[in-house]
């Protein structure tokens, strides 16, 4: 589908673009919350991917699909919501299963680099954890949330 229609094409560029956007503030709402207030990184993780859900419905709603509007804002909101709960949980599971593993490594590989181990394993940890959950937020919200529209639109 993505491959072989321009639309989809543009529709998942601009997805992405999106999802760029909500990773730095993500990111950055995650650190803050880590290093100024000292909050355990599942609690700032968890914060940090609600802010980002808000900013991305926004951008999604009027930039990505902005011909979806048989759909009354509510029960898109709340759907888009939803699927990003499901990302949250694919989330915290992969927090739960890297993160200390990811700590562990860089200290046994990199124990002298500027930037702790701790913070290359948090945030390696997100990165991860951000590309799989974009790709199902993708995926189950242009079929579910925006199909209202058509492939071809």
């Amino acid at each position: 589908m993505i491959l072989s229609n321009a639309r989809e094409r543009t529709r998942f560029l601009r997805f992405a673009l999106v999802g760029f956007i909500g990773a730095i503030i993500d990111f950055g709402l995650f650190n803050l919350l880590i290093w100024l207030t000292g909050m355990r990184a599942i609690w700032a993780g968890a914060i940090s991917f609600i802010a980002a859900v808000v900013s991305n419905f926004l951008w999604n709603r009027y930039w990505t699909y902005p011909e979806s509007r048989s759909k009354p804002l509510p029960q898109q909101l709340f759907q888009f919501v939803i699927v990003s709960l499901a990302g949250l949980g694919i989330r915290t599971l992969l927090f739960a299963l890297l993160e200390l593993r990811l700590i562990q490594v860089f200290h046994s590989i990199v124990p002298e680099f500027p930037l702790s181990s701790t913070f290359l394993g948090h945030n390696t940890t997100l990165a991860i954890a951000i590309l799989i959950v974009m790709l199902w937020n993708f995926y189950i919200n242009r079929y579910w949330t925006y199909n209202d529209i058509s492939i071809g639109e």
